[in-house]
């Protein structure tokens, strides 16, 4: 068994998804401010059926935000190894992903981005990584915030774009359900536990359309729990301010929504990314997560292990 395949099984005991090791479940929402754009009831190309919210709404209920975890020690060894080409994608277990996922060595040759493809079989499915972007119970050491971004090859479906707690229904897009944000790049609104129509964002002499070739990315500052987005390189404004607070409550994952025929890559640093300051160190995701400050006496980094 290679390195990588032993971090993967080592990972999923610390990120796993629904049920035996959940989080408090008393913790409060974030505390933040409903943004001032108006709402919509419906989304104007991807309309999620009944069943499938009431579905969702009932596991949320079920299983509770997982509390935040201590990395494996093999998991931290390897960020130490590869930095940023640590975060990967998981692959999904349900039958409504349709498609592939080739994470960082995990084939010869393979460069640091995660690259998926999906086809026109595809149902909605919320794919997460592998690794936290941000780690309640490890310190920012200074940093400003995380970043990661996608390069988008083919949209012929829908994608979303944003960040997640662990577990989420894997039906739902990123932004429509429980301490989740997204971007949806069909109708370029934003979501924070929206199951409607979401809220515009910004204004379409700033963006428009997205197209292939498109580079996406979200970003999340610490200092006022702000969640961005960039189109190009360039930043656009925030879109949600004053989530995952307090920070020490959360392990917030990477969260892409994709549906129907897909092709993008996901670069959480392992390469260069399009946004200049995304490849500073303040922004880079290896220097927060799995670095440990004081004494970990208080937490077994070794956890037991959770099923999906």
């Amino acid at each position: 068994m290679g390195l990588f395949t032993k971090l993967k099984s080592k990972v999923k005991e610390h990120t796993g998804g629904s049920g035996q090791a959940g989080g408090s479940s008393d913790a409060a929402p974030p505390a933040w401010a409903p943004a001032p754009e108006a709402v919509h009831q419906f989304g104007k190309f991807n309309e999620a059926t009944d069943d499938e919210y009431q579905r969702a709404e009932d596991f949320c209920n079920e299983f509770p935000p997982n509390a935040p975890r201590m990395l494996p020690s093999v998991a931290v060894d390897y960020i130490t190894e590869v930095g940023c080409k640590a975060w990967t994608i998981e692959n999904p277990n349900t039958a409504r992903f349709s498609g592939r996922i080739d994470n960082p060595g995990e084939t010869k040759g393979s460069l640091g981005v995660v690259r998926v493809q999906t086809d026109a079989n595809c149902k909605d499915t919320c794919l997460l990584s592998t690794l936290p972007l941000l780690a309640g119970l490890y310190d920012v050491h200074g940093k400003t915030g995380v970043y990661y971004e996608i390069t988008i090859h083919r949209m012929d479906g829908f994608i979303a774009i944003g960040t997640s707690c662990r577990p989420y229904p894997a039906w739902r897009m990123p932004g429509w359900n429980r301490l989740s944000a997204g971007w949806h790049l069909d109708d370029l609104r934003k979501f924070f536990e929206d199951p409607d129509g979401g809220r515009d964002y910004v204004d379409q002499n700033l963006v428009s359309q997205v197209k292939p070739g498109d580079i996406i990315g979200c970003g999340y500052e610490f200092a006022i729990g702000a969640l961005f987005y960039t189109y190009n390189g360039i930043r656009l404004p925030n879109a949600f301010s004053g989530i995952y607070l307090p920070r020490h409550q959360y392990d917030v994952f990477a969260a892409i929504g994709v549906e129907g025929a897909c092709e993008f890559e996901v670069n959480f640093g392992g390469d260069m990314v399009r946004w200049k300051e995304g490849n500073e160190w303040a922004w880079r995701v290896e220097g927060h997560v799995g670095k440990i400050v004081g004494t970990s006496s208080d937490f077994d980094p070794e956890l037991p292990a959770y099923s999906m």
